[in-house]
């Protein structure tokens, strides 16, 4: 069942956490201009060709992964919950002059009123944080396949859950088969501040200092074995699972080993562990 209460707290809480993301991030909009990506390589080759294709960036945030897509020439279109979001997104794409199209909705409401016009897309794409936030994965799914092309797929890149059982200091804190909600006070945090110049690839500034969020969100916890079956019973083939033993750019927990390729690994002495993971799927 869908939960719009959470989502709504979630919006306002993003809305806080996506000025202060950004104020650590240098002229973005000449970033772009000079065509700096923000893409990692585990996207890049699930897409594929992407040129000329029609693309949906659901959870788009404030829309540096959505402009980098159609710098590779997808026909770009984001979606995101947050007002503040979609506002960063719009002028982002003016300023740097890369043309895309954005939506500010709740991605329940705007998959459902997609699929009742006659708009459909040859990919839908999320990463890197998404599912934690949606409430009803067989809705979403279904969501998506009802919005897809013939042909078309579903690809998504996302930390794995396995990851949302631990504390920041790596210890066990979780539940990893949790029914309710995940309640937090102190609501999205300044994770572009922990990472520094790994998710702020234009350049790092300090920006907004010591960032407390005065607004809570809740995540929700969505096993593997739940994301692909929701995406099974809406009708798509699974056509690629991969897991990977590393984060891109985020040092979200303690003590993480930062690479020189931009992967960043647990401490010292741990076991490898799946800290990310990807999903394709077609629409037959």
């Amino acid at each position: 069942m869908v939960k719009k209460e959470y989502h709504e707290a979630n919006r306002i809480s993003w809305n806080a956490a996506t000025t202060a993301h950004n104020s650590h991030k240098v002229d973005q909009a000449k970033f772009f201009r000079e065509g700096g990506q923000t893409l990692y390589p585990e996207e890049v080759e699930l897409l594929g060709d992407i040129n000329g294709r029609t693309l949906v960036h659901l959870q788009c945030n404030a829309g540096q992964d959505s402009l980098s897509l159609a710098q590779l020439g997808a026909i770009v279109t984001g979606v995101d919950i947050s007002d503040v979001a979609i506002d960063f997104a719009r002028t982002l794409s003016a300023d740097s002059g890369i043309s895309a199209t954005f939506h500010r909705a709740d991605v329940y409401d705007w998959l459902a009123e997609t699929a009742a016009t006659d708009q459909r897309f040859d990919i839908a794409f999320s990463s890197y944080g998404a599912l934690c936030w949606l409430s009803d994965l067989r809705t979403w799914a279904k969501g998506i396949a009802a919005i897809l092309n013939p042909g078309g797929r579903i690809v998504l890149v996302d930390f794995h859950p396995y990851v949302m059982i631990f504390d920041d200091d790596w210890s066990f804190g979780y539940d990893y088969f949790k029914q309710e909600p995940i309640a937090w006070d102190d609501g999205i945090g300044d994770y572009v501040a922990m990472s520094g110049e790994l998710l702020a690839p234009s350049g790092y500034l300090p920006g907004e200092e010591a960032f407390v969020n005065p607004h809570p969100s809740y995540e929700f916890q969505w096993p593997i074995s739940e994301i692909i079956t929701a995406i099974l019973e809406a009708g798509l083939r699974l056509t690629t699972f991969k897991e990977y033993p590393y984060f891109n750019g985020a040092k979200i927990l303690n003590d993480m080993r930062q690479m020189d390729d931009g992967r960043v690994y647990p401490p010292e002495g741990f076991p490898t562990l799946p800290l990310t993971y990807a999903v394709a799927a077609l629409k037959d």
